[in-house]
């Protein structure tokens, strides 16, 4: 039987946000970590702010957020302050009660980078690193690269056969781009360097293994 549809009412809740967050969640742990970590700072978090003067955010808050713009992947400032706007585990992270006001982003900006030029976030995370290798969490044995592309700095028309660097085609001499046709042309790493990024390489897209795309060479 389909259920009815209860309509949305404005009322008070008694429910805690700390109830609310599953307690397997992956995040508790961290949270645990992230506010010992930040108490053993406390002195060197003090220092860095005036006695005086009008209050801004609290330096806890600004490294909590923070820590959630890395873990979830929040592409830009805005995004993260919408999200712990409404997301009832970002607020409960950094430790917002549900009626809180949320910074504008700008602001938010400002202030963790005040944090971020006294190395206080390099502090930080350097205890994260110290802590994970207490747990024996960290190997010297061997490391991980992300082989992820790399947009280049260079476009397709830059790309001009090796033993032809000093003539007019491609991007060099004083043709522009927009003289350059090279739809049709067989081009490979091989035979082919890019005149406006030399570390530039082809690839082709695994999707479409006949255009060719640029990406940075990380090797």
């Amino acid at each position: 039987m389909r259920g009815n549809e209860e309509k949305q009412i404005d009322a008070f809740s008694y429910v805690r946000m700390e109830d609310r967050i599953p307690a397997r969640h992956p995040i508790r742990p961290m949270r645990i970590m992230v506010n010992e970590i930040l108490g053993s700072i406390d002195a060197e978090l003090g220092a860095i702010y005036s006695d005086s003067g009008r209050p801004l955010i609290a330096p806890e808050y600004l490294l909590r957020a923070s820590v959630l713009q890395i873990l979830y992947s929040v592409r830009s400032d805005r995004q993260l302050m919408d999200q712990i706007d409404f997301n009832i585990l970002f607020r409960w992270f950094v430790g917002l009660s549900i009626d809180a006001p949320v910074r504008d982003h700008s602001t938010f900006t400002k202030n963790r980078d005040r944090l971020l030029e006294s190395d206080i976030a390099r502090l930080f995370f350097s205890k994260v690193v110290e802590r994970a290798r207490r747990k024996k969490f960290l190997s010297d044995e061997h490391f991980t690269v992300d082989g992820t592309l790399i947009e280049a700095w260079a476009s397709m028309k830059s790309f001009q056969e090796k033993e032809n660097h000093g003539s007019d085609d491609g991007n060099s001499g004083g043709s522009s781009n927009t003289e350059v046709d090279f739809h049709g042309e067989k081009r490979s790493n091989d035979t082919h360097e890019s005149q406006a990024d030399k570390d530039a390489k082809l690839y082709k897209n695994r999707e479409d293994q006949k255009r060719n795309s640029l990406t940075w060479d990380m090797c």
